[in-house]
This record gives C-alpha cells, structure tokens and sequence, in this order.
C-alpha cells in the first residue's frame, strides 16, 4: 500500500506508513484522506508538533508525552480531544497521517 502524491507514489511499510518523513502539506491532506480524516486546524497544530518532535529526537512521544508538550500548543487540550482527532490513536494515527514513519515501541519515548 502506498500513497500518491503529486504523482510519485510514497513508498509505506505493510501498516500504511510511509518509510521515509515527509514534510510536505499534500502528504498529510492525502494521508488524512485515506483514514477517513477532515482535517481541522487542531489536527494541523498536532501535525506540526509531531514533525517538530521528529526532527528534534529522530522519534515521536508516546501517548502520554504528547499528551504534555500539546498542553502548549493546544492549551486545554486532553486525552479526550486528541481521541476526537485520532481516533485510531494520536501517537499512531497522528505519525501516519503527519507524513512519519511508524512509531517505536508503544508510540515512542
């Protein structure tokens, strides 16, 4: 399974995830598209803050980590609202549809 953006075709690993990041905007639009998910400017400023993590640490927080650095980005944001957002799960949903490869482990660090 793969994703085609642009025309190129994104290579992705057997769980939809794309092997390579990709920091372009029409990825995550397509990547959304293919979970079922409309995007809202909350599901961006998620978006930038998992990529932001990514290349900063090389991976992406777990649930609970994330759950804390959104608290700056998204002020009052909670477990409930991000499962509004993802509901597949932010840590996994929110890397996939943010154009990032699989998280480790349970979701990261």
């Amino acid at each position: 399974m793969g994703y085609t953006v642009n025309g190129t075709e994104l290579e992705t690993d057997d769980q939809g995830y794309l092997r390579e990041a990709d920091y372009g905007d029409e990825v995550v639009q397509v990547i959304a598209a293919a979970e079922g998910i409309t995007l809202t400017d909350a599901h961006w400023k998620v978006v930038s803050y998992l990529r932001d993590e990514y290349r900063e640490h090389g991976h992406t927080p777990n649930f609970r980590n994330m759950l804390k650095g959104l608290a700056e980005v998204l002020p009052g944001c909670d477990s409930k609202a991000l499962y509004d957002l993802f509901p597949l799960g932010p840590a996994k949903q929110g890397c996939k549809v943010a154009g990032l490869p699989q998280p480790l482990g349970k979701g990261g660090y």
